[in-house]
């Protein structure tokens, strides 16, 4: 991501927070170089962060890598949805007996969203930061609230299971709307930090928000027409691994990656109600077709969809003619799902951008997203599902006539 606006780290205490800009840390190599310290004079460490008492907080500032690839923090610019996961990421403790008490923070803050206006009140600003991976440079990413207008209530906080090390545990998944405000005011907080709300200097979505429980989202279309390679590959070792261990798996029996295309499909669109799989076709491939239910209930419509499968190494992409193959093959008011190991070379998919064709593709990268969220985080995770989802069909043995 392009760096945008820069705030060297001798500025930071009268710095505005502005929408993507990056805040720069010292340069010492120690806890003092934090900016998010210096910029909201909070405490230096953590994800979780905040001024005040846990009953009556000032601002928090909610810090993420968002590249931790077993607890995957998400920032969704297109809906302005961010996904946060708490601080219990480790066997030991219980839920909300976190060091720094962020599971009992966000416990509280949705419960108090949930409560009506009075109740929101004592929720305090939240701030959201992301690091750049250059020091302790620091993105600001938005002003957060909790829930959404499009986030169903039972949905924006959950407690979910992991198990490390044989122990199970458990950890919130909290989803947060950023608001539509493109900069906050040195003023507003300044008086935050002093423990002075002033209202009148607070953004209107946030007032908005507070007084009515109305969220404006900071929404924002995707200029990118396509993903490039780089895009569609997964990037770490252990999530190339995971990739290989996918391929390796069907290599001998490419026709059978299509039932895991489907699982993967499912996992992506839980919203598919039927999967049926055609048998092999001639050049040993085979294809999918299902329909997507969209809306709730009476309302509800069906939408059919074709899928196709390519378990392909790193070096070969999906190319024109495969594109081609599934494009001519969908029918009217029909989409398309590609879902490949590799990844769709730049010509393909610019192809399929131009001329506008409904296609979802599932390329490397998506499917270790996939799996990771889904609970199968790194390759002897990925090939255990694979052993159980897809075993191979043990073989029969005719005898010989005579």
């Amino acid at each position: 991501m392009p760096s945008g606006k820069i705030v060297p780290f001798e500025d930071l205490s009268n710095a505005d927070l502005v929408i993507d800009a990056v805040y720069q840390s010292g340069r010492k190599g120690n806890h003092s170089d934090d900016p998010i310290s210096h910029i909201l004079r909070v405490s230096n460490q953590g994800g979780f962060r905040y001024r005040g008492s846990l009953d009556s907080l000032d601002l928090v500032a909610l810090v993420s890598s968002l590249n931790d690839p077993d607890w995957p923090d998400t920032i969704d610019r297109e809906s302005g949805t961010f996904i946060y996961f708490g601080d219990n990421k480790r066997p030991g403790r219980g839920l909300h007996e976190t060091l720094r008490f962020g599971n009992e923070l966000l416990r509280r803050f949705f419960e108090h969203t949930h409560s009506g206006s009075a109740d929101r009140s004592k929720i305090p600003p939240i701030f959201v930061f992301a690091k750049t991976g250059e020091w302790r440079d620091v993105r600001f990413i938005g002003l957060a609230v909790p829930g959404g207008a499009d986030i169903e209530n039972y949905d924006d906080l959950v407690a979910i299971w992991r198990t490390s090390k044989g122990l199970r545990f458990q950890n919130y998944r909290a989803r947060f709307t950023i608001l539509n405000v493109s900069q906050i005011s040195r003023a507003w907080l300044d008086s935050l930090a002093a423990g002075v709300k002033s209202l009148d200097l607070a953004p209107a979505p946030w007032m908005e928000w507070l007084e009515k429980g109305r969220y404006q989202a900071l929404k924002s279309v995707r200029s990118i027409e396509h993903r490039s390679k780089t895009e569609q590959l997964p990037v770490s070792a252990e999530d190339r691994a995971m990739i290989s261990t996918i391929h390796t798996f069907f290599t001998d029996r490419a026709h059978d990656f299509e039932r895991c295309a489907a699982a993967l499909a499912r996992m992506m669109l839980p919203d598919i109600v039927t999967m049926d799989l055609t048998r092999p076709s001639r050049d040993g491939g085979r294809d999918g077709i299902g329909k997507l239910n969209i809306g709730r209930g009476p309302s509800a419509v069906l939408v059919d969809f074709a899928l196709e499968a390519k378990c392909y190494g790193e070096g070969n992409s999906v190319g024109v003619r495969e594109m081609s193959r599934l494009i001519s093959r969908l029918r009217h008011r029909q989409f398309g799902i590609l879902v490949t190991t590799s990844y769709v070379d730049s010509q393909a998919y610019r192809e399929i951008k131009e001329d506008q064709h409904p296609i979802v593709v599932i390329a490397a990268a998506d499917i270790v997203g996939i799996l990771r969220s889904h609970g199968h985080a790194g390759p002897q995770a990925v090939q255990k599902w694979l052993d159980v989802e897809f075993p191979r069909e043990p073989q029969t043995h005719v005898l010989p006539t005579v």
